[in-house]
């Protein structure tokens, strides 16, 4: 037997099945690994849910869902692809020189590197 810190598949203690670190029944995955059998939740509740010590970041979560109610991933249409390289376009865009850097721009900045290192810019 687990020990009693995590351990409540009533989920009494915490609202719902709540399971140690490695320790959840079959037929539960978390979303990665659904993503990794090419599934989705599928807009299906959180069915369960995984606690763990981080030594780092305290009590850690991982939720839970049924394979039963898993639906295939959607596959990529050309319009979702456009989509998705526009977004990734605009990451690229600097706002100050108003053009395409070729790499994402850094958060920490918000411009290229070449107006971040200007000092005409800095000011």
């Amino acid at each position: 037997m687990p020990g009693p810190r995590f351990w409540d598949p009533d989920g009494a203690r915490y609202g719902i099945p709540t399971y140690p670190y490695r320790l959840a029944p079959d037929g539960l995955a978390t979303r990665r690994q659904l993503r990794a059998a090419g599934l989705r939740p599928g807009g299906q509740p959180v069915a369960a849910q995984i606690l763990w010590h981080s030594r780092h970041r305290g009590v850690r979560a991982a939720y839970l869902y049924r394979l039963d109610l898993a639906r295939p991933v959607r596959p990529m249409t050309p319009a979702r692809w456009a989509a998705v390289a526009k977004a990734l376009a605009a990451r690229r865009w600097c706002p100050c020189c108003r053009r395409d850097a070729g790499y994402t721009l850094p958060t920490s900045l918000g411009t290229c590197l070449t107006c971040a290192e200007s000092p005409a810019l800095a000011a």
